[in-house]
């Protein structure tokens, strides 16, 4: 099983003309829903609200088969935030955090059986998802393959030396790290490769740098690799990091590899080109809906090198 940690929320998505629309979203929820929607036995660690948006986030989970069972559920509201978008379909994000759900995840033990874990955005900052999320990672086995992704939320990171710690210490364990060119423009403003470099100095194996629309590289400590992104007419790039993360997992999962196969260039590429290509089907969606296993015919088919 695959077990994704962090936060669900609604993304009150604003358009350029104003409108507004209340799409269900969060980092680690989107991936979950990626994984689970590819075929992966997948569950979802983090806290839903009894409110409505609350049932509607656990009614979806379900819906795109997520296994519940992690699931904390509260009294408190669902986590809001909104997504203003611009022209290119871009999003900018504001979040009502404040005695909300998504931050009240607290110690539980996983199930047997978990090959990899998937951690990240929110879950790295908020209290007490973090200090929980991190312990999490710091006590997983030998046997779990670690991905982290960062999805840094600067408007919501205010104590940045805090955080750069925090990112340290899960960097000890991490096996897997997905940035994104905005991730390391907060990591690292001055230089972007330094960024990539700390991040493999500090024990990540490997580190998928996405780029919007431009080439995703893999680098390893010695290497590196790019892999090129098809061109597709974009709606807005909701959750296109989501599906590109849930999706890496979900390909490493169904190829039967682990922690050691990472140093496989091969694997590796052919799991990125699977994953970019789930990404670039969801930018052709509004919000975060990424394709189903069927949809990508033999654009999906994992096997080990």
């Amino acid at each position: 099983m695959i077990v994704v940690g962090g936060e669900a929320l609604v993304d009150l998505v604003i358009d350029p003309d104003g409108s507004v629309t209340a799409k269900l979203g969060g980092g680690p929820f989107n991936a979950a829903r990626a994984i689970g929607r590819l075929g992966s036995d997948v569950a979802f660690l983090g806290a839903l609200s009894s409110d409505r948006f609350g049932t509607l986030l656990h009614r979806q989970l379900l819906e795109d088969g997520v296994d519940d069972s992690l699931v904390q559920f509260t009294e408190l509201p669902t986590t809001l935030a909104s997504a203003e978008l611009d022209e290119h379909g871009a999003a900018g994000y504001h979040f009502y955090l404040s005695e909300t759900a998504a931050p009240n995840v607290h110690p539980l033990p996983l199930p047997d059986g978990v090959t990899i874990l998937h951690v990240g955005t929110l879950g790295m900052v908020l209290q007490p998802m973090a200090s929980t999320l991190e312990a999490v990672v710091s006590g997983i086995g030998d046997n779990v393959l670690v991905l982290l992704d960062p999805n840094c939320r600067p408007r919501v990171t205010s104590d940045r030396v805090g955080y750069m710690a925090r990112l340290e210490r899960m960097l000890r364990r991490a096996d897997v790290v997905k940035v994104s060119t905005d991730d390391l423009q907060f990591m690292a403003p001055d230089a972007h490769a330094d960024g990539v470099r700390t991040l493999l100095a500090d024990g990540a194996s490997l580190v998928l740098h996405t780029d919007g629309g431009r080439a995703v590289h893999a680098h390893w400590a010695t290497h590196e690799v790019e892999v090129p992104v098809p061109s597709v007419e974009v709606v807005d790039t909701i959750g296109a990091g989501d599906a590109f993360g849930g999706a890496f997992a979900a390909w490493w999962d169904q190829a039967g590899l682990g922690r050691r196969d990472l140093a496989d260039p091969d694997a590796v590429v052919a799991a990125v080109t699977a994953a970019v290509q789930v990404a670039a089907v969801s930018c052709t969606r509004v919000g975060a809906q990424p394709p189903r296993r069927a949809e990508l015919g033999d654009l999906w088919s994992p096997t080990r090198s």
